[in-house]
């Protein structure tokens, strides 16, 4: 089990494009979450705020044909794996114009031409769908790598460690990389798991494990690099650990009574968005740089564009049910 930080060298390019994708991950979920509350999004959030550097970073590392399965939070890996914010904000809309048609809504959001698997709300029932993928991947000889995210509960999942296993036998080129935010809905980690680490559990499989600070995307990026060169040089799967927080509730109905406030204010202090911020040299509360305000104008551009496109499309219409339900050939 290793350790890694964020310590390779990042170009001023380089983060201001991991700023931008975080920012943008952060201020969707927000403008999410005020949508949901003006009534416009018909179905409960499970947002992605304060563990944006996760999906940034895993994501930074793959090519555009590398696949990758998000659970029941899975905007951010939709957007850091360039799901178009237009698509997923009218699928979050219910509109035609969805990335999966209105039939899938929040916890379901995916593009396959990007790579995006459909999202899949069970929790941990992504990690086997992942491993088969990336057994595909090497029958074929594609050079692919699968990504499956989960949090530190769904580790605890029967589905989760079988496809583990297999993986690590047959030396398949998938990372699993679990967001630990400490808490499974209300319960925290310490309750479900005796071990301090998941990634610890990597070594009864016979593959790395990597802890890593999950709220530093420049260190995701590095220990999701290091899997990723791993998995296309043949020699099997990672269990890459993200210690992270979500600064928001396990889904809508979720008031936080079981976290203090004093651990939040703690968390808020390695918020991704603003270390990404203050390393660009700008400042928490403004936007004194040119580069960073740029960077704002353009999420803030997109941002508009994506409600503006999901409020004016069309609703399906009731005939539409009968659709995408048997394979039509062409």
């Amino acid at each position: 089990m290793a350790s890694t930080k964020g310590q390779s060298a990042c170009s001023r390019q380089e983060l201001l494009a991991f700023y931008h994708d975080v920012l943008l991950i952060r201020r969707f979920e927000e403008q999410c979450n005020a949508l949901f509350l003006q009534g416009k999004i018909p179905s409960t959030l499970h947002l992605y705020i304060g563990q944006e550097a996760v999906a940034v970073g895993v994501c930074a590392a793959l090519r555009p044909d590398d696949y990758v399965l998000g659970t029941h939070r899975p905007h951010g890996h939709a957007i850091a794996k360039g799901v178009s914010s237009r698509s997923i904000m009218a699928e979050l809309f219910g509109k035609v114009t969805g990335c999966c048609k209105a039939k899938g809504g929040s916890m379901h959001v995916g593009d396959m031409s990007v790579g995006m698997f459909p999202a899949i709300a069970i929790v941990g029932a992504n990690a086997p769908i992942a491993t088969g993928a990336a057994l595909s991947a090497k029958m074929r000889g594609s050079g692919q790598v699968v990504v499956a995210f989960f949090g530190e509960g769904g580790s605890n999942e029967g589905a989760v460690h079988e496809a583990m296993n297999m993986a690590a036998i047959w030396q398949l080129p998938v990372l699993f990389v679990c967001e630990n935010n400490l808490y499974g809905a209300s319960t925290p980690v310490s309750q479900i798991t005796a071990i301090q680490n998941v990634a610890d559990r990597a070594a009864a499989y016979g593959m790395p494990g990597v802890i890593v600070d999950g709220n530093d995307v420049v260190a995701v990026r590095d220990a999701a690099r290091q899997a990723v060169e791993r998995a296309r040089a043949g020699e099997g799967p990672t269990l890459i650990e993200c210690k992270t927080y979500r600064f928001c509730g396990h889904s809508r109905s979720d008031a936080c009574g079981y976290r203090t406030r004093e651990e939040e204010a703690e968390w808020r202090d390695k918020d991704p968005v603003t270390r990404l911020k203050l390393a660009l040299g700008g400042q928490a509360d403004t936007s004194n740089d040119d580069d960073v305000a740029r960077v704002e104008a353009e999420v803030e551009a997109i941002l508009e564009d994506a409600i503006r496109f999901a409020d004016e499309s069309p609703e399906p219409a009731p005939e539409d049910a009968l659709l995408h339900v048997f394979w039509e050939d062409k």
